[in-house]
């Protein structure tokens, strides 16, 4: 493997496309790619100049060495689970799972198969995190103690209605806690720390907003994690459609703080100690844009800030050596499960729930029938809607407008 390409296939090409034109940056050869949407599906493919698969299953039996699933963000786990046991490496966008039985099944599927699993959370990859990690880990604030991390990402009608086709496609009712990752998994990368229990907080869906019911969205607006992670100290991860956009990630420490720029400067960084913390008694309040650390050029090109480059990257090379990559199944697994049981918790009054450790298989059994889910197409008797404020009714002015967008778009499902 270490002397050829690795043949890979891709599942989605919508968000897959950045993959699948970055395939060859990392070594990668871009063999064949799947999609529902077939019209969609056979523009790549003429794009791309591969195979196209309309169904998983036959794009499966094609010759190749590792799927990446850019599909639908409450469909990957059984698409993963699929793959490794069809023989392939996998690199799985967010989330890793939808529920916790999913997330056991996914657990000892990869365990089983021995192949690669890369979670593809590309936030922690962004440069101002790489640089906070490199900054932890030298010590340079002392010991975590506080993190917070933000992901706001408002739309209007229009954008939203453009995002998200159909209405019952995932961004119209994903719960506001369950995009998580985001927000969560720099703090993780960062410390490495994992949470252990999660208190989960909603503001719920605005009615007042003129742009919020002129779409056809049933979710709230805002989704807050507050995380005790297994060194005791205290995380906040906070998504959604709030006014603002803008990421954000703070770590305070026992010797500093650093964090990134509220601003459009993002990548700007801030790293301040206090002079009782410094050896010669002099505060330190360095404001900086810093360099990824490797392979600049081409994560500079790359979406997400620099991102979507490294989550191949990283992927190929744990494939090339034979280990496990450091977004592993586990730590995938611990950032989706957070933002399931904290919704959990929003439902029952804000209350702590406890995050389980799907590294030990004594942990897996007690949620391995654990099916719990809003998805409106397998929502059972007694599981929640998206919203904590019941079912959401859409406006008839909601729905003519998004399928007016859609008929735009080539998008003719329902």
């Amino acid at each position: 493997m270490a002397d050829k390409p690795i043949r890979v296939g891709v599942v989605g090409v919508s968000r897959g496309m950045g993959f699948a034109q970055g395939a060859a940056h990392v070594g990668m050869e871009l063999v064949a790619i799947c999609d529902t949407w077939e019209e969609r599906l056979r523009e790549a493919g003429k794009t791309l100049g591969v195979a196209t698969y309309a169904e998983y299953d036959r794009f499966l039996e094609h010759d190749m060495d590792a799927v990446i699933l850019a599909n639908y963000f409450h469909e990957h786990a059984p698409f993963a689970v699929k793959a490794l046991d069809a023989g392939f490496h996998v690199m799985s966008e967010c989330a890793a799972c939808h529920t916790l039985a999913e997330g056991v099944a996914l657990a000892r599927a990869v365990e089983r198969s021995g192949k690669v699993y890369l979670f593809a959370e590309n936030y922690p990859y962004m440069l101002h995190n790489q640089e906070m990690r490199r900054l932890y880990h030298e010590g340079a604030i002392g010991q975590f103690r506080y993190g917070e991390g933000e992901y706001i990402h408002p739309f209007d009608a229009r954008g939203q209605a453009a995002l998200a086709p159909g209405m019952n496609h995932w961004r119209n009712w994903i719960p506001a806690t369950y995009y998580c990752t985001h927000a969560l998994g720099p703090i993780m990368f960062i410390t490495d720390t994992r949470p252990v229990k999660v208190n989960g907080f909603i503001v719920p869906y605005d009615f007042d907003d003129p742009h919020m019911r002129r779409t056809v969205r049933k979710m709230d607006i805002l989704g807050i994690l507050i995380c005790r992670m297994d060194n005791g100290a205290v995380a906040k991860a906070m998504q959604f459609h709030l006014r603002g956009h803008g990421i954000y990630t703070r770590i305070h420490g026992n010797r500093g703080l650093m964090e990134n720029c509220r601003t459009s400067e993002w990548n700007k960084l801030l790293l301040r100690k206090e002079p009782f913390d410094t050896p010669d008694g002099k505060p330190v309040h360095e404001l900086y844009v810093p360099d990824f650390p490797e392979h600049a050029a081409e994560a500079n090109k790359a979406g997400h800030g620099g991102g979507d480059f490294f989550t191949s990257y990283h992927f190929a090379e744990a494939i090339r050596t034979g280990t496990q990559p450091y977004l592993d199944v586990y730590r995938g697994i611990d950032m989706s499960i957070a933002g399931i049981l904290a919704y959990r918790s929003a439902l029952n009054d804000s209350a702590a729930v406890e995050v389980p450790d799907f590294r030990k298989e004594e942990a897996r059994k007690r949620y391995e029938d654990d099916d719990w889910s809003p998805d409106p197409a397998r929502r059972k008797a007694g599981q929640p809607f998206s919203s904590i404020l019941g079912d959401i009714p859409i406006a008839d002015e909601a729905i003519a407008l998004a399928r007016e967008v859609w008929k735009e778009m080539g998008y003719t499902g329902a």
